[in-house]
């Protein structure tokens, strides 16, 4: 069984200007380095660990068919993060763009891997997607970013200033605005760490947030917590379904990754300067594009729109039918998506066929 790794990157110079000292980027490989690779970014929360459903023997990613990469995103707890990070306060902001400029060192430097088959992933892993197909156009034959977006819309950014303020508001902080961090207290400061209740109260109140959005209202209305998940009643299900996801997780690391969330933007790079349509008629990569029907975070429309923008014949976007919502994607939760993303991903990793 291959085992997490880490990639030492020294001092990382950050986009916003920040710094990380001494950095490392976690990751983990199946399959073997002469094959065609696969570049599998993780998404918001997830541990390398979170993305391996996919991976597998007769799976979308075989190892015995590719090497596949799984390089964690920074505030993940596995790379540089944080809660592993104690002398850096505040942490510094990190995007996209640093994450997959890491991503291809680590690739390229330490994996020695040329050019990639394809690079995909789910939520924030569909963003790195992005990111990597206009930050690297070259470097991959395909893309498959699914339940994810190009740049996060400003919908999506409103709702994650719901989730920044509930894990703030448990040690008195505010938001400093859309990607702006913390505004906190006199007393104690906004870099002081978090005591147990202070702890406790702020990620369970992230987690009932996220509650609201994860799934669709078509998943609640036809209670599909309880009759594909087993769970007593609703109660039941925000506590132990989405409490103890939130509470397994640290409260500064998600407040790291939901900055490169809310920030996400694969245009705001050279040479494109904010263009969005620009960047994505930039990529070269033959993109399969794939959003939740009911997705509250990332709406097929939004992804309609982003194929619409790119090289014709470059992207094809297919609506996964689910009313799973955002987890219609992933990571495994429902066998019958999951299966249904199987029968997508096997043909076009093979031979781009969609």
């Amino acid at each position: 069984m291959a085992e997490v790794k880490t990639y030492d990157l020294g001092d990382l110079s950050l986009k916003s200007g920040g710094l990380i000292p001494n950095a490392f980027i976690a990751y983990k490989t199946f399959g073997s380095s002469s094959s065609p690779t696969i570049i599998y970014p993780t998404w918001y929360s997830g541990k390398i660990a979170d993305n391996e459903w996919l991976v597998g023997s007769g799976k979308a990613l075989d190892p015995e068919k590719y090497y596949i990469i799984i390089p964690a995103l920074f505030g993940n707890g596995e790379s540089s993060s944080p809660s592993n990070t104690p002398d850096v306060r505040p942490f510094p902001n990190v995007t996209f763009y640093d994450n997959v400029k890491a991503q291809h060192r680590l690739v390229t430097e330490g994996l020695g891997v040329e050019h990639a088959r394809a690079v995909l992933g789910w939520s924030m892993g569909a963003g790195q997607t992005y990111q990597w197909a206009t930050q690297f156009p070259d470097f991959m034959d395909l893309a498959v970013p699914f339940c994810g977006s190009a740049k996060t819309s400003i919908h999506n950014q409103v709702f994650l200033e719901g989730v920044k303020v509930a894990i703030l508001a448990a040690k008195g902080s505010a938001s400093g605005g859309v990607c702006g961090g913390e505004v906190g207290p006199s007393s104690p400061s906004p870099d002081s760490g978090w005591d147990s209740a202070q702890r406790e109260t702020a990620l369970k109140a992230l987690g009932r947030v996220y509650a609201g959005w994860g799934f669709s209202q078509a998943f609640y209305r036809e209670k599909v917590y309880e009759t594909d998940l087993g769970y007593k009643n609703l109660e039941d299900f925000m506590v132990n379904f989405w409490e103890a996801w939130a509470m397994a997780k640290d409260p500064e690391n998600m407040l790291t990754m939901l900055h490169t969330w809310q920030a996400g933007d694969c245009s705001d790079q050279e040479p494109f300067n904010g263009d969005l349509g620009l960047a994505l008629r930039s990529i070269k990569a033959k993109t399969l594009v794939l959003p939740g029907k009911t997705d509250l975070y990332f709406p097929p429309e939004d992804s309609e729109n982003e194929v619409e923008h790119m090289t014709p014949g470059v992207g094809k976007c297919i609506i996964i039918p689910s009313i799973w919502g955002h987890w219609a994607g992933g990571p495994g939760t429902s066998k019958a998506d999951e299966t249904w993303l199987e029968q997508k991903l096997k043909p076009f990793l093979e031979d781009g066929t969609w």
